[in-house]
């Protein structure tokens, strides 16, 4: 089936009470793996791939320098990776573009095949900020697309995306955000951060959704709450990856428990991509380890090597600039290379596999409208 927008499949996780996962990917073999782990469970899956995960697959690998025209290209490639595996699938699939930053960006994504784009604006003033995404919105509804914007401040980082502090999202300003933006999903901060550290015994405020949606029920909003900054980070792997040779320091995520008590509460997207950079990088050192011919492998030993380096990094796109054909296009041949990806599904597939079950979507395929773009386009014209 095609590639659908994201607010049938949040429209039917209102509908049944359940969370749906988001998982972000930055190579072709991420997109088959996550794709193929949802049909294993039937599931409804969204992949998303960061504002510069596309200037990482536009074949940037400095992508904190990424510009545009790499974003573009990356767009692209995402998008036909998640087409090809995804646009057959017996299982919906949903494209996102996770942290798009600023108006262009989601343009990019939008003309490279996305079928939903989140922009944040959370750390421009309110005003600003409610600018920002009400254009996008202007541009993307006509489109069929999508729209999830960001209000409060996540402390933590991921790409660019960097605060030192929390701020928590007022409900009464959350209100007056969906009524000016008319957003499909909110980001809120309620307790979570973005990247790996943090902080043990982390406590949700699930009073704020609680109360954003006692709100949208009483002015009569229809969107959905999303959870970002939501790994749960497993202190196993963490320990698997220092085990082998890296030096992963004060790694702590959200506990299951807490993430699941949120979802009666109204949240229905919780994203994932600390947990999946996690499970392939020790999946990779794995790989090394138990079959060390590699590491001299003109093909793949430039992996090793960037593992080797740089053990305190556990971002997959740190180690594979040597097999940068295989991450954009999912070409290239022989057995040494074949070995990598598949390592790095498997840690997908681990890791996704898991927060499927517990976030309750396994099974809930069917449950999905299958809008296309053109049927979403003509929802929005008509308001409903």
């Amino acid at each position: 089936m095609p590639l659908i927008p994201l607010r049938p499949l949040l429209e039917a996780a209102e509908a049944h009470n359940y969370a749906q996962g988001a998982f972000n990917v930055n190579a072709v073999c991420q997109a088959k793996a996550v794709i193929e782990v949802h049909e294993l469970f039937r599931s409804p899956a969204i992949l998303q791939g960061a504002d510069l995960a596309n200037a990482f697959m536009g074949g940037r690998t400095d992508f904190q320098n990424g510009t545009l025209e790499d974003k573009k290209k990356g767009a692209k490639n995402i998008a036909a990776a998640v087409k090809k595996y995804g646009e057959h699938s017996p299982v919906p699939v949903v494209l996102h573009l996770d942290h798009g930053r600023d108006f262009d960006s989601c343009v990019a994504a939008i003309e490279g095949g996305y079928t939903s784009v989140m922009i944040d604006g959370s750390s421009l003033p309110y005003e600003e900020n409610v600018e920002l995404t009400r254009e996008v919105v202007k541009y993307a509804h006509p489109r069929g697309v999508s729209v999830e914007g960001e209000l409060g401040v996540l402390a933590g980082v991921e790409d660019h995306v960097f605060a030192a502090d929390s701020t928590y999202t007022n409900p009464l300003t959350a209100i007056d955000f969906l009524k000016r933006t008319g957003v499909d999903a909110l980001a809120i901060s309620y307790g979570t951060m973005h990247g790996a550290s943090k902080g043990k015994g982390v406590k949700l405020r699930r009073e704020i959704p609680t109360a954003i949606r006692e709100c949208m029920s009483h002015e009569g909003i229809r969107a959905f709450l999303v959870s970002h900054g939501s790994s749960t980070v497993p202190r196993y792997i963490v320990e698997e990856i220092n085990a082998l040779g890296g030096n992963i320091q004060n790694a702590y995520g959200i506990s299951k428990e807490e993430l699941k008590a949120a979802i009666p509460c109204g949240i229905r997207k919780i994203n994932v991509d600390t947990d999946i950079r996690l499970a392939v990088t020790r999946d990779l050192r794995e790989l090394f380890r138990d079959r060390p011919e590699l590491r001299e492998d003109p093909q793949v030993g430039g992996v090793w090597k960037l593992l080797d380096e740089k053990r305190d990094a556990f971002d997959p796109r740190a180690f594979l600039p040597p097999i940068m054909d295989a991450v954009m296009y999912g070409t290239g041949e022989g057995e040494s290379l074949k070995a990598v990806t598949d390592a790095i599904e498997k840690g997908v597939k681990e890791a996704v596999g898991s927060l499927i079950v517990e976030f309750g979507s396994v099974g809930r395929a069917p449950l999905v409208a299958l809008d296309s773009l053109e049927d979403m386009a003509r929802r929005y014209k008509e308001g409903v």
